[in-house]
């Protein structure tokens, strides 16, 4: 029998095909060629011997990107059932040269960026070359069957030309489902298939808008011929199948050379990167042509009975979700399975065959769990691993010491990570997560914490995608450590930035980051901005970032005096410039200065508070900028009625003065459209205003007061600002307002009108009372019951 026709055995294949990937196995076996060639950038020859070490694990993917811009890159995905995969795996196996033969990536990458050019210049007369085009057709243009522009599907059109609307349903019932097996016992009969398939096709439409194939082609054909002077007829390229047509084709030296000419070249790297399943597929945004890489996987490892194993790996996911599947559920989807494709007349059931096996016995005719074997199983989240020896660039080298340091293994499936930051290894997570975000490697997003507010509490949502290994790439140009990157990146965007919210914005990112190098130019950079920025809403925009950095010192152990300083004298200047800058200004103006107003009262209180080396009176110079707006006529309502709010709640102001101003703001005198605002600020916004109103009647009364008295030709332009102020409020609490409102004020009883002038609430305090939580209370703060007497004393 010979084993090789003239020339180079020439295999055809579907890039990430389980049954391409067997059918190349089992012809290499046949054919034990001396030398294979591999569609793929030659820069990475270097590389294949990386496959054979035990740490590498697929999906992986060559990864290649421009030396000076990291971000100009290009991927080489390779799954443990694509067929460059197997025929890699099988050389290193039998000691055989293995070789890539694709146009390199220096010319791919600079092209790429050519293409860009080219399409930026092409906007410009593309209208006029629209207007040419529309004239050919009118002046009777020869029509084509194909446009060579129009880019091809080769496999669609094999799939539509056999009768088949699903190009996946075709190929799995030719190839993938039959493998060599459904050729006969010939193992080069599938490839000889293929060719005359994808030759008929070409002659047909050409390259069918692939036209970097023909550049692509001419280099590949030029690295046959140089392995065949080496290793004569003894040669096995494993291509495409598009591109075995062009391979086989006879042309000249100098003719593909030309093709090469004066291509564009860029300085390249290349290495090894993890890859996951889902970036296999389309919906990823990468194209790499499968739908269900899961079910690829699968029918390539299965040894035998591929679909009963499968929905046995079926049942086993549904049973952890706690859903009710038996061993007969099995057997019963297993059998619908093979039911559905001998009425559909395929050779075996396919996805479609056990995905309706599945939903109909398994899910009871649900999607909802079906969707999650689809995301699970069929699409999957298998994350591979490259070894250490895998070149990389000293960053990269950096972040995986931290990582495995650390314990904080990245993941392709997303999940929540809880950190206390009193505890040395979160701690160190957490500032690696921050580094990382500076950096623009969003490995993880902070979330809010559950059952916790402290500042030594943190949530992230972690996942790890493969595009983070080109972001790692593109900040290598700031350091060669995380701590080194992150401090140059720090500096150079303080330095870049232009808002006075965004540098105090990074000035709380350095400190969460914890860059001590770094916090020294954007404070002088803070410091300058501030100094020169005269708006007050842009002060107090930036105030409570700053303020909230003074909150992590505590916890990481951080200096924060000079931000205190510069946050300081951002609230005298505020403290200032506020009144004037509330003055005479429209409805939603006054709506933003009073989120401004909220903002530095929470800002103001953290301030004051012990231990941040603020000035003791910084709280009372605020209060006395919220009196003079409570005073101002020309100040709108909605921020006199918040600053009335403001100074009730922290117990400057009391209930009869409160009384007193909304009395005089809700009388006759006052335009409706005002005093609504008013009340949208004393009670609105989020402020618990509604709990305010249950609990004080007269405040309530006057406000019902008021509204039964506006006119009508007014209570049209008030309805709906004062519909906004009380949808806010719980369901609940709306409903408790509207029993008071029907009963009419002083109608719940003498019981609820206590002595102490505040309904609802006694004199003096109920020490029995008191002492009954006391246990609970100590048990959540873990007091120790020798401290239980001098915790009474405190809580009294």
């Amino acid at each position: 029998m010979t084993i090789f026709t003239p020339g180079p055995l020439l295999l055809g294949v579907r890039h990430h095909g389980p049954g391409s990937a067997r059918a190349v196995r089992a012809a290499l076996e046949a054919a034990t060629p001396g030398v294979v060639l591999i569609e793929g950038p030659p820069e990475a020859d270097a590389l294949i011997p990386l496959a054979a070490e035990k740490d590498m694990r697929p999906p992986v993917a060559l990864l290649a990107h421009v030396v000076d811009e990291p971000g100009r890159s290009a991927f080489w995905p390779l799954a443990e059932f694509s067929p460059e995969w197997v025929a890699i795996r099988w050389a290193l196996e039998h000691g055989v040269p293995a070789r890539f033969i694709d146009l390199p990536a220096t010319h791919t990458l600079a092209w790429g960026n050519e293409e860009e050019k080219r399409t930026a210049e092409g906007q410009q007369g593309q209208e006029q070359e629209e207007k040419e085009e529309k004239g050919e057709k009118e002046a009777g243009a020869s029509d084509r069957s194909v446009d060579a522009g129009v880019r091809i599907d080769p496999l669609a059109v094999l799939a539509e030309t056999a009768g088949h609307d699903d190009p996946e349903r075709w190929w799995e019932d030719v190839v993938e489902h039959r493998g060599g097996a459904g050729f006969g016992a010939d193992p080069f009969a599938p490839f000889t298939a293929l060719e005359e398939a994808m030759g008929a096709l070409r002659e047909a439409y050409g390259v069918g808008g692939h036209d970097r194939d023909l550049v692509r082609e001419a280099y590949m054909r030029l690295q046959m011929r140089a392995a065949q002077r080496e290793f004569g007829d003894e040669v096995a390229v494993v291509c495409g199948a598009w591109h075995v047509p062009a391979l086989r084709q006879k042309t000249t030296v100098a003719a593909d050379r030309a093709l090469l000419k004066g291509l564009p070249k860029a300085k390249a790297d290349m290495t090894w990167v993890p890859w996951t399943h889902r970036r296999l597929s389309r919906v990823s945004g990468y194209g790499a042509g499968i739908d269900s890489p899961g079910w690829y996987g699968h029918l390539f490892a299965a040894p035998d009975r591929p679909v009963e194993r499968w929905m046995t790996k079926v049942a086993r996911l549904l049973r952890d979700e706690d859903r009710m599947v038996s061993s007969a559920h099995v057997i019963e989807a297993v059998r619908l399975a093979d039911t559905l494709a001998a009425m559909r007349g395929r050779p075996l059931p396919g996805l479609t065959e056990t995905t309706d096996a599945v939903r109909a016995v398994m899910c009871e005719g649900s999607d909802v769990p079906l969707g999650l074997v689809h995301d699970r199983l069929v699409v999957g989240d298998v994350l591979g691993e490259v070894p250490q020896s895998a070149p990389a660039v000293p960053l990269q080298r950096d972040l995986a010491r931290a990582q495995k340091r650390l314990r904080l293994k990245p993941e392709p499936m997303e999940r929540e990570l809880e950190l206390d930051l009193r505890g040395e290894t979160d701690a160190g997570r957490s500032r690696l997560l921050h580094r990382l975000r500076l950096l623009g490697i969003a490995w993880g997003e902070p979330t809010a914490s559950r059952g916790s507010t402290g500042t030594f509490r943190e949530t992230w949502r972690l996942r790890w995608e493969p595009e983070l290994s080109v972001r790692v790439a593109e900040a290598g140009v700031w350091g060669t450590t995380v701590l080194s990157a992150a401090t140059g990146k720090a500096e150079a965007d303080a330095v870049a930035a232009h808002a006075l919210a965004d540098v105090t914005a990074l000035a709380e990112r350095c400190l969460l980051a914890e860059l001590p190098d770094a916090l020294p130019v954007v404070m002088r950079v803070l410091a300058d901005r501030a100094a020169l920025d005269a708006d007050v809403g842009h002060l107090a925009q930036a105030l409570p970032a700053l303020v909230r950095s003074l909150r992590y010192g505590d916890v990481r152990g951080t200096d924060t005096h000079a931000l205190t300083d510069v946050a300081v004298g951002l609230a005298e200047r505020i403290f200032v410039g506020l009144p004037p800058a509330c003055a005479a200004i429209d409805a939603e103006a006054a709506e933003h200065m009073r989120r401004h107003v909220d903002a530095v009262h929470g800002a103001v209180g953290l301030l004051g508070e012990p231990g941040t080396a603020a000035p003791g009176g910084i709280r009372e110079r605020w209060h006395s900028v919220l009196r003079v707006l409570t005073g101002r006529d020309t100040v709108p309502g909605v921020i006199r009625g918040r600053a009335v709010r403001l100074l009730l709640d922290d117990g400057e102001l009391g209930q009869d003065e409160a009384a007193r101003l909304m009395g005089l703001v809700l009388s006759p005198g006052t335009e409706p459209g005002d005093a609504a605002a008013w009340i949208e600020g004393f009670v609105g916004g989020g402020s618990g205003g509604g709990m305010l109103l249950v609990h004080d009647e007269r405040l309530l009364g006057l406000v019902d007061a008021w509204l039964t008295g506006v006119p009508a030709e007014a209570f049209t332009d008030v309805l709906p600002l004062l519909r906004r102020t009380f949808s806010e409020y719980e369901a609940g609490v709306r409903r408790t307002l509207g029993e008071l409102v029907r009963r009419g004020p002083g109608a719940r009883g003498s019981a609820e009108a206590a002595p102490s002038g505040i309904p609802g609430f006694a004199p003096d305090l109920d020490p029995g009372r008191a002492d009954a939580v006391l246990p609970v209370l100590s048990l959540l703060l873990g007091l120790d019951e020798a401290y239980d007497d001098d915790f009474a004393g405190v809580a009294r």
